[in-house]
């Protein structure tokens, strides 16, 4: 299904990364225009008949994801939406490597994955950086464990700190930053480690509107300027559509793929952007149906439309 609204904004619809087009940015100095990268012909992930079930407390076995089959561009922007408890982190874990599924493949330029892969990072909610390092020093931390000489580690800190707007922070410690701040350490130093894939689950849930709405601004500019491909987790629909190329709705526990929606929007997007609203509450409408089934299950009753 594409969503495609009539209006459009003062920006040209310059087409998406995943699409091979440019898009347009505001900038202190005026407009700017950025170039993107072509799509490819061959999906960067490839999700094949996927399945998962688990071993319960009792002995039972629990089906929590089901017949997965997703495919994601070279350079797309996936997000992922559903209820509570439906496998969409399991997911982004499966596409890591930090977990195997019971039945089909996960592959990354065509090559299966059986594990953890430095073409793939995972960036969680809790973002993990290391409060006795410093910002520089935190964004190194991969580098270092993946033996990359010290000159090009000081090149690329210096780079990525200057991507993130953050250069000037680099000898600060964590508890030194702002909730924002510290997000785009996380992603500095996922960045650092130049994965061809970044997979990001709820990165912006625990941050305040005004933090998350100026962090799906940077993190929108760096997509650009990086082309690397996202998929990204998130309980919020009117985010998916403020990002996404294209997003994918789940269904309630087992996790199925129930519907995916071009986003065919003009970029930048911002949350409060009609077009925006509009399209989110398409998806939401689709969405609602699965969310009353979770909490028909999780509270046992009946939730009326």
């Amino acid at each position: 299904m594409t969503l495609n609204p009539a209006t459009q904004s003062v920006f040209s619809d310059h087409r998406s990364p995943a699409r091979g087009g440019t898009t347009r940015w505001k900038s202190g100095a005026g407009p700017a225009v950025l170039p993107l990268p072509a799509a490819s012909s061959t999906p960067k992930v490839s999700l094949k008949d996927i399945s998962l079930t688990y071993k319960g407390n009792n002995g039972s076995r629990l089906l929590a994801l089901d017949s997965i089959n997703l495919q994601v561009k070279t350079g797309e922007f996936l997000c992922i939406v559903g209820p509570s408890g439906c496998g969409k982190s399991t997911l982004l874990h499966l596409i890591a490597g930090l977990q195997q599924p019971s039945h089909g493949h996960v592959l990354v330029d065509d090559k299966l994955v059986d594990g953890p892969g430095t073409d793939r990072i995972l960036i969680f909610q809790e973002l993990g950086l290391f409060p006795w390092l410093t910002v520089a020093q935190n964004v190194e931390f991969g580098m270092k464990m993946n033996h990359v000489p010290k000159p090009e580690r000081q090149e690329k800190i210096r780079y990525y700190l200057r991507l993130v707007h953050l250069s000037q922070f680099q000898n600060n410690y964590i508890h030194q930053l702002s909730g924002g701040m510290r997000q785009r350490v996380a992603l500095a130093r996922a960045l650092a480690t130049e994965p061809d894939v970044l997979l990001m689950d709820e990165p912006f849930a625990a941050l305040d509107a005004q933090t998350r709405d100026l962090l799906h601004d940077e993190l929108e500019r760096i997509w650009a300027e990086t082309g690397r491909t996202i998929i990204f987790v998130t309980h919020n629909v009117r985010e998916a559509v403020r990002l996404g190329d294209r997003v994918a709705v789940f269904t309630f526990r087992p996790g199925r793929v129930k519907r995916e929606y071009d986003i065919d929007l003009p970029r930048p997007r911002h949350l409060e952007d009609v077009t925006v609203a509009k399209s989110a509450r398409e998806i939401l409408d689709d969405l609602r149906e699965e969310i009353n089934r979770s909490l028909e299950a999780e509270y046992g009753f009946e939730v009326r439309p």
